[in-house]
């Protein structure tokens, strides 16, 4: 027996369970026997598996049940994975050196399927005998209009070998190079149940006994064999739910603590009148009358803003929603109490143009306000600086140049950040340090975020939604075309132009690529201009190598509708704002991301004209390409959009860079639980409510493992 198995034995007679168990899930993975130093190496960098631990969380995808067995003839392309009991003949061996594969034939009493093998030819040659029975398991795959198998798992048969009644058997993620090194799903499993063997009577319990009795849970230590060696199918689903509920309820503890500490500690600036500029602006000088979604967030907002505690709040509004409008009365009500704004945007581009717009509104009023970008000339720096520290500039709006140690305020009241899932949350905090008291914190977002989403990403904010759009906007038709219907496109996005419109066109690329087929940006722009001919068309490029000045010059020739057609990348997804341009064109669509694409539209429809979106894509798609293009023509609802996102992307890859206490889900499903989410944070609430520093003999065990989770010693004297 292994020394260290020997001694952690021992000390499980004298130790506390969770004090014993910390160093045994703790243990390199190298450590457990049939691992090693080779093996540990491909571990760690295939699947960021470095501790007992991390394999013991290394759960199974799916399960099949090897007390099923099939015949030949049951074969067909609706299951997937097959058992059978039958003898190998015909063996055969086909090509040279590289190129080389052997073929068999396994028969039952159906019938026959050929069974191929491309590696370890040399040991296939010798192993099966002839008019002996083998058990065969694997997948069915179909070559030239046959099934066959590929590399299938067979063994011996014996009567015990295929047992009676249900036998579930996980089947566990691996990669090429972990195959290579004797690592399938196999040899994981058989790891894992020597893992098992050794640390399973130690795992400690770390939800309070009340709640394990309450939610009528299966202990941690029988769910996390449940899980990997399942008895039957009420055992593995119970196990699911078990580790499921704990997944959620530690980072709904994170999420709900750190809400309960900075309402508790950071006191905020109390905005506690609606002044003079608040008044004349709402009163006078707003452009349009606000729509009812506009006004509740606008209420929630303002309570959060009295409440004397640091405001921190998300704001999400699908794109053209009126989201800005809403920011800037906000800022007029920190101006009105006696604090300076600052408005942060991701781009340049974006920047510029809510300093434009913001401008323009603020006119009539006697607002100071500046722009501050990577591009400021040096000597328009200095005044902002000396502005920003004396007080007299209230609002400032840019990039992260704004958090640049250079740039302090006097009394910074308000944050506003556009675009957040471009922002880290340090790249945030950085505002706090600009101030005595945290400043409130509006983040706002154009991307919709779904429900189960929200709940494990962002429930340490408070959250407010626009829902609908201003009054007059039409729907955007989205059209997908393939290259036969070019023709068809050219003469729409002439006779467009021909009414006055304005037409974006994007691509993915700005160079040539020799990985992806592409028309790049270079080689559309000079299409384009045969068709569009000067001097009766004229077309601008934009792109995010351009220099700021260059960039600046081209944005505005489309503004002042000096040119008919923008080609452009991406550069151009947030923040370009003009109402003439009626149509965008996405020059392979399939190669964008379905919120990016979603943005892309949102550039168009902004105003009252009937606005088109044209997703240009190749024949040949990908499911995923074919469902993107499905759902952008049949919706506009950005939460439905986010959804889709979310089923096809999954969550690290929605919502950009990670924030803190980002759900790391391993065997969650974002998608489905939302029932199970809802609850857990119920039962969270409750828990806190009735112990909020989880004091009680039942939670102490909860706490310590928190603490060891989110590796943080939390300090508790800031809840309750």
């Amino acid at each position: 027996m292994h020394t260290s198995v020997v001694i952690h034995r021992i000390l499980a007679a004298i130790y506390l369970p969770g004090q014993m168990v910390k160093d045994l899930l703790e243990n390199k993975i190298e450590f457990l026997k049939g691992v090693g130093p080779k093996r540990a190496s491909i571990l760690n960098k295939e699947l960021r598996i470095f501790s007992f631990g991390d394999l013991l969380h290394h759960f199974p995808f799916r399960y099949v049940d090897k007390s099923r067995v099939h015949t030949v003839a049951e074969i067909n392309s609706d299951q997937v994975y097959y058992q059978l009991i039958g003898r190998v003949s015909d063996m055969r061996s086909f090509g040279e050196q590289r190129t080389t594969r052997i073929t068999a034939q396994f028969t039952d009493a159906t019938g026959s399927i050929e069974l191929v093998w491309f590696k370890g030819l040399k040991w296939i040659k010798t192993r099966f005998v002839p008019g002996q029975q083998y058990v065969l398991f694997g997948k069915a795959s179909v070559f030239k209009n046959h099934f066959n198998f590929v590399h299938p798992d067979i063994e011996d048969y014996s009567p015990q070998l295929v047992p009676v009644g249900e036998s579930l058997e996980g089947v566990y993620t691996s990669t090429e190079a972990m195959k290579n090194h004797g690592l399938g799903s196999k040899q994981l499993a058989k790891l894992i149940k020597t893992l098992l063997i050794q640390v399973e009577q130690t795992i400690p319990e770390v939800l309070p006994e009340k709640t394990l009795f309450d939610q009528k849970l299966m202990p941690r230590a029988t769910a996390f064999h449940q899980i990997h060696l399942p008895t039957n199918t009420q055992q593995l689903d119970a196990a699911v739910r078990r580790l499921k509920f704990e997944e959620y309820f530690f980072f709904q503890l994170n999420l709900i603590l750190r809400k309960k500490s900075r309402q508790r500690l950071q006191n905020g600036a109390k905005f506690e009148k609606v002044g003079a500029h608040f008044h004349r602006f709402y009163k006078h000088l707003l452009p349009f009358e606000l729509t009812g979604a506009q006004k509740k967030v606008i209420r929630e907002i303002r309570h959060d803003l009295g409440s004397g505690y640091q405001m921190n709040r998300l704001l999400q509004g699908d794109v053209g929603s009126g989201k800005t409008i809403v920011a800037l009365m906000i800022i007029l009500l920190a101006i009105d109490n006696g604090y300076q704004a600052a408005f942060m945007a991701p781009t340049e581009i974006l920047a510029n143009q809510h300093y434009q717009s913001l401008r323009e509104m603020l006119k009539e009023l006697p607002v100071e306000l500046a722009l501050l970008t990577g591009s400021t000339k040096a000597r328009y720096r200095k005044p902002i600086f000396s502005g920003l520290a004396d007080g007299s500039l209230k609002l400032i709006i840019g990039t992260h140049a704004l958090i640049e140690d250079k740039v302090q305020f006097k009394k910074l009241g308000l944050t506003i950040i556009d675009e957040q899932h471009r922002f880290g949350v340090e790249q945030r905090a950085r505002f706090w340090k600009k101030t005595e008291n945290p400043p409130h914190m509006l983040v706002m977002t154009a991307t919709p975020i779904p429900r189960t989403l929200a709940m494990t990403q962002y429930g340490d904010l408070d959250f407010s939604v626009i829902n609908e759009l201003p009054p007059g906007r039409k729907p955007v038709k989205t059209i997908h075309l393939f290259p036969s219907q070019r023709l068809r496109l050219i003469s729409f996005m002439k006779k467009q132009i021909a009414e006055g419109r304005q037409i974006y066109v994007v691509y993915p690329l700005i160079k040539e690529s020799e990985k992806l087929d592409l028309i790049y940006l270079q080689e559309g722009y000079e299409s384009l201009l045969r068709d569009f001919p000067e001097p009766d068309y004229r077309i601008c490029v934009v792109h995010g190598q351009m220099k700021a000045e260059d960039k600046e010059f081209e944005m505005q020739r489309f503004i002042k509708a000096q040119a008919h057609i923008m080609v452009a990348t991406t550069v151009i997804e947030v923040g370009v704002n003009i109402a003439n341009a009626s149509v965008m064109v996405i020059e392979h669509a399939d190669r964008f991301g379905l919120s990016q694409l979603h943005q892309l539209r949102g550039r168009v429809g902004r105003g009252s004209d009937q606005s088109f979106c044209i997703l240009m894509t190749d024949y040949k798609l990908s499911s995923d390409g074919r469902k993107r293009m499905a759902t952008l023509v049949r919706t506009n609802d950005g939460f439905e959009i986010a959804a889709v996102d979310l089923e096809l992307r999954g969550p690290g890859e929605t919502q950009g860079t990670r924030q803190s206490g980002q759900a790391e889900l391993k065997i969650g499903d974002l998608i489905k639980d939302e029932k199970i989410i809802l609850h857990v944070r119920r039962v969270v609430e409750n828990l806190l409510d009735a112990d909020p520093k989880l004091e009680q003999a039942d939670n102490k065990r909860t706490r310590n493992f928190f603490e060891k989770k989110f590796h943080q010693q939390f300090d508790w004297g800031q809840i309750g």
